[in-house]
């Protein structure tokens, strides 16, 4: 018998969809705004937390500049880093799974909702879930937190007891600590197996297969 719930919150880059490639060439536009040139390895701890804080803590830029990378960031993303983008094997037909189980799901991510929805919308996925949540472009909304607490927040009879946040990077993990939900860490993403470790989660998969499998019968 799986570990039932039943609400999925799912970040999205690292664990729905591989986007690094997108996520690492926007970024590098960015930092050749301001002479600095990246490889992708250097850029993959921008994969996951809040783009200006990365900004500031990966090159030491001033909140103004981190803002203003962002914004540069956005220019190659939108038009073509949105793309540079795939599903991981299986994902499709997981959520199939989970939907016709009557699980009811969601997205927490960073990344600006009008982005995720446009991400989902491309690769039709985007039926399967309830509420799609995401940062704002004003910068506000920007930690997994927040984003969590917006999705608690709007959804009809949330029960946290049967609600579980999956995601690939620590701050998936705490942030549903702060919510006081079950976590899953998945390591097919971005975040390392010692960061996940150390953050705790209440379980951790290396696959969607091996997900859907913990999660249903």
């Amino acid at each position: 018998m799986g570990i039932k719930y039943s609400n999925i919150i799912f970040d999205l880059d690292g664990t729905l969809t591989d986007s690094a490639k997108g996520i690492t060439r926007s970024v590098q536009y960015a930092l050749n705004k301001y002479g600095i040139t990246a490889s992708e390895e250097e850029i993959k701890p921008f994969i996951g937390p809040p783009l200006h804080y990365s900004f500031i803590k990966e090159y030491g830029f001033s909140e103004k500049e981190a803002f203003q990378a962002v914004e540069y960031y956005r220019d190659y993303y939108r038009e073509t880093g949105i793309y540079e983008n795939q599903l991981y094997p299986s994902v499709e037909k997981m959520l199939e799974a989970f939907n016709n189980n009557g699980i009811k799901l969601f997205i927490a991510t960073s990344k600006p909702t009008v982005f995720a929805e446009m991400i989902l919308k491309h690769f039709a996925i985007d039926n399967y879930f309830n509420i799609i949540a995401g940062s704002n472009l004003d910068g506000t909304r920007v930690e997994k937190k927040e984003v969590i607490g917006y999705v608690l927040n709007n959804t009809v009879n949330a029960d946290k007891s049967e609600t579980v946040m999956i995601g690939d990077r620590e701050h998936d993990i705490r942030g549903a600590q702060t919510w006081k939900l079950d976590s899953i860490a998945v390591t097919y993403g971005y975040g390392s197996l010692d960061e996940l470790i150390a953050a705790k989660p209440t379980y951790i998969v290396n696959s969607p297969e091996e997900l859907t499998g913990l999660l249903l019968k």
